[in-house]
């Protein structure tokens, strides 16, 4: 049976009186937030004008926004390989104590530091997480490592 209340229609709530099993509340309740940004630690450092290395930073997931906007760029127009700079450029909100991290910044990196960068934002922006799976060199003793630079017996 519909009520109307001041004009508008009222549907009774058909699933309370339905048998059956009870439904759950909507939403997430014993699971964890998303994790949307991820620290790291360079293997070199980023060195500024003044000399200053800056080791420790953030990175942010990346939003298709990010992906595409590198592409209207003039610079990734004229060479591809310069929207791994932009894009690096857009997700890394802090790098030491640089007040913003933009290309320039990205482009004046040690290239062990830029590939250290596009290998960590794959791991976190495909795989979720900042683990990876090594051995030891000398034993072959296998275990998981953290890119993002936790201390050990740290998870």
């Amino acid at each position: 049976m519909m009520q109307r209340t001041h004009g508008v229609a009222v549907l009774p709530d058909l699933e309370a009186d339905s048998p059956g099993p009870s439904r759950a509340p909507a939403g997430p309740t014993d699971r964890q937030p998303l994790r949307t940004e991820f620290n790291f630690e360079l293997p070199r450092g980023y060195v500024d004008q003044d000399g200053t290395v800056h080791k420790t930073g953030v990175m942010r997931l990346a939003t298709a926004r990010d992906e595409l906007l590198p592409l209207y760029d003039a610079r990734v127009q004229e060479n591809a390989a310069y929207t791994t700079v932009v894009l690096l450029g857009r997700v890394i909100t802090s790098l030491g104590t640089l007040g913003a991290v933009t290309s320039a910044v990205v482009e004046n990196m040690f290239a062990s530091d830029v590939a250290f960068l596009q290998d960590f934002y794959s791991r976190i922006n495909a795989e979720g997480h900042t683990r990876i799976a090594v051995s030891c060199p000398e034993c072959s003793h296998r275990f998981t490592a953290d890119l993002a630079g936790g201390r050990l017996g740290e998870s």
